[in-house]
């Protein structure tokens, strides 16, 4: 896209002020292997649990990974729930969190249980008591003082109670004062109380409630923020419309219709939130609005492709701008995090994770071998290579004949192989440990209890293999060859 910035994914500098309803959203997995006798309803065996900042916290987390600052402000109680999102959003890097107790509100929470792949039920823990008039106003003064050092402000309205009217009116008036754009996930069918905002995000289904219109196509789309735009005293609409994309509508502007970036989805939830942090982060520097919706809608077609309510990352924004098939060869070279973000995903459709390591210098017809059987033995197969530095210390100093980088790329070339890793320690033991692989194969002439790693995946109940060498191929014999 050759209107893009140099890098269009570089949001460092960028800093957004973030102010709505902070949740809690917890994660409980497990498996399902029967019914309850005491009523017709699945037992959940759970063996992990996950917690993480959700609601507006989610907003945060977004803008936070693609490298800016934000500065999250939110309602909670004064309990362990609160207790327990303030230590997980200490964790978040990036996250400055302001967050204001008050005593008659307990803090939201959602409580997701997830058996054999799909969520079997979730629990909210809520209460719909109005926010009392002292909180509201140290809510008021703490965004204030907070939007001074911030570029955007994003009002994340999920309608608990941190978004009284007179908050996004005093939040609008003062951001307005400044210069600064306010953005907005709206709830609700009155949008007239968001007047004097920058741009709104509503999804398909809220446009439709707030408009009448159905937004079943482009033109209702259109004519659903047309219709916005004259009546409510908001500059812009974003209509996020799942599968159909996305249509951007401008005051008097031509509207602007993105196609769905998307070539596989798994988990929409969280899309919502994706889409406003890239936007807000993209504001924040300077970038026009439209640049900024295209991008927004590339994150959204990579977030969707993950497990729950995940994040972007800078390098994977990177790759989706400059390669525009997510399947190729360099979309299968990932960091660890991108690696765990996929195993996950494909463990909870059920599939079955392979992995394999080494330094895989010549490609050779041994390791094809390997790489066949590794294969037929999963659905996914993971392989890890030893960093530059890690094979000269295996190898000696003459190695490898082909750097970190091209190695990686040939793999990723093999339809054999789904993701690529690669890893600078004397082992794969903390790749083992952090994925989990369902099955672990080695090459060699050597008994399983000598494959490191071997111990780690048989204590969890995987499966080790050594496959069968071919003989007469090497990378050594290789280069041996070459030399004579």
């Amino acid at each position: 896209m050759s209107d893009f910035p140099a890098d269009p994914a570089d949001f460092t500098g960028a800093r957004v002020l973030v102010v709505g309803d902070v949740m809690l959203d917890r994660f409980v997995y497990g498996g399902v292997e029967r019914i309850s006798p005491e009523a017709p309803i699945p037992v959940m065996q759970a063996d992990r649990e996950i917690v993480m900042p959700g609601g507006a916290g989610n907003v945060a987390r977004n803008i936070a990974a693609l490298g800016a600052e934000v500065v999250l402000i939110g309602l909670v109680g004064d309990d362990g729930a609160a207790d327990e999102l303030n230590d997980v959003l200490t964790l978040e890097r990036g996250i400055d969190a302001r967050l204001v107790v008050d005593e008659a509100r307990r803090t939201i929470e959602k409580i997701r249980f997830i058996g054999s792949r799909q969520q079997l039920l979730r629990v909210d823990r809520e209460n719909r008591a109005a926010s009392t008039p002292a909180a509201i106003d140290t809510l008021i003064d703490a965004a204030k003082e907070a939007l001074a050092d911030c570029a955007v402000l994003v009002l994340s309205d999920y309608a608990k109670g941190a978004l009284p009217d007179r908050v996004i009116t005093a939040l609008i008036v003062a951001a307005k004062s400044s210069g600064k754009p306010v953005l907005v996930d709206p709830k609700g069918s009155d949008y007239a109380r968001y007047r004097g905002a920058y741009l709104v995000t509503p999804n398909r289904a809220e446009a439709a409630l707030a408009t009448g219109e159905s937004c079943a196509d482009d033109a209702s789309a259109v004519k659903a923020g047309r219709k916005l735009v004259e009546t409510t005293g908001i500059a812009n609409v974003l209509v996020t419309r799942g599968a159909a994309g996305m249509t951007l509508v401008q005051g008097g502007d031509a509207p602007l219709h993105l196609a769905a970036e998307a070539r596989e989805v798994f988990d929409v939830s969280g899309a919502g939130d994706t889409v406003v942090a890239v936007i807000a982060a993209a504001l924040a520097m300077k970038r026009p609005l439209p640049l900024a919706a295209r991008l927004a809608n590339i994150a959204a077609g990579i977030v969707v492709a993950k497990v729950g309510t995940a994040v972007v990352h800078p390098d994977e924004l990177r790759l989706a701008l400059h390669m525009p098939d997510p399947h190729g060869i360099d979309a299968k070279v990932v960091s660890r995090q991108q690696a765990k973000e996929r195993v996950d995903a494909w463990r909870l459709r059920g599939e079955r994770i392979g992995f394999t390591n080494g330094c895989f210098d010549l490609l050779h017809a041994g390791h094809l071998a390997l790489l066949s059987e590794a294969r037929a033995g999963c659905d996914r197969l993971i392989v890890a290579i030893n960093a530059d530095s890690s094979v000269k210390k295996l190898k000696g100093e003459t190695r490898p004949v082909q750097d970190e980088k091209h190695r990686a790329r040939l793999l990723a070339a093999l339809g054999l192989v789904d993701l690529v890793i690669v890893f600078p320690e004397d082992t794969p033991i903390p790749l083992l440990e952090m994925l989990k692989p369902d099955l672990l194969i080695k090459g060699g002439d050597y008994g399983i209890d000598q494959v490191v790693g071997a111990d780690i995946v048989q204590g969890y109940g995987g499966e080790v293999r050594v496959s069968r060498l071919v003989a007469g191929h090497s990378t050594t014999a290789t280069i041996q060859k070459l030399r004579s």
